[in-house]
């Protein structure tokens, strides 16, 4: 069995925290990421749904 001194200890926990702080860093990333793609697919089906709306009202694309 291997001992540990309390520096080694020390060590560990400095790197588990340190990898901590990466993993809530790349999960706000992930977060911020995720609802910038929810509002850009928001505003995609809108557009999408006006489009529609207008060509089978007007039988036209919006095209000049």
């Amino acid at each position: 069995m291997r001992r540990y001194t309390k520096a080694d200890l020390e060590e560990i926990v400095c790197v588990q925290l340190e990898n901590l702080n990466a993993m809530h860093d790349l999960l706000k990333i992930m977060k911020t990421q995720n609802e910038l793609l929810e509002n850009a697919n928001k505003k995609l089906t809108d557009e999408v749904h006006d489009f529609k709306v207008r060509y089978y009202r007007t039988g036209e694309t919006g095209r000049p």
